[in-house]
């Protein structure tokens, strides 16, 4: 790894050290960032075609397997996938980390959840890890938030669903 990358992902993970945001969500309004605009590969090392997240709300969780805050929010994500199966969401925790160290995580930590890994991290603009991007069903980013949340909380519960009712 890189020294630059290195001193990187340091300054990320210490800006989003701290307690849980329990603040509202505050959605963006749209972004001018598109669900096309990411660069995907599930953990066989195959692109991931964005276009099968049309019509479909996609919520992306960016984190790293040395990340505390990241870990942390791992269970409430999983609890709030099952929560809201059935209901057009798909949830994906991306890292861009080496495929081999995500399925290393992956295999290890019983979370039954979609991890994969993004090629243009640097291009998607998040400042700290871990960050959560919602993208509507037109696939506009609709909610970006840095830091820690349990999302398997009504309130964030209810912002997800909110989002998935969009342009029903």
């Amino acid at each position: 790894m890189q020294l630059k990358t290195l001193g990187l992902y340091i300054i990320l993970g210490c800006a989003a050290c701290g307690d849980v945001n329990t603040t509202a969500p505050q959605k963006l309004g749209e972004d001018k960032r598109a669900i096309n605009s990411l660069r995907l590969r599930d953990m066989a090392g195959i692109s991931i075609d964005m276009e099968k997240y049309k019509g479909k709300t996609v919520f992306i969780n960016f984190w790293a397997t040395w990340c505390k805050p990241c870990i942390q929010e791992m269970p409430s994500i999983e609890k709030a996938q099952s929560q809201l199966s059935g209901k057009d969401v798909v949830f994906l925790l991306a890292s861009n980390e080496t495929i081999e160290e995500i399925a290393q995580f992956s295999g290890n930590s019983g979370y039954s959840l979609n991890f994969v890994r993004v090629d243009n991290f640097e291009e998607q603009d998040v400042q700290a890890l871990p960050t959560t991007f919602i993208f509507n069903r037109r696939g506009k980013l609709v909610f970006s938030e840095t830091g820690i949340r349990r999302w398997d909380e009504a309130i964030n519960i209810n912002l997800i669903t909110d989002i998935a009712k969009q342009y029903d």
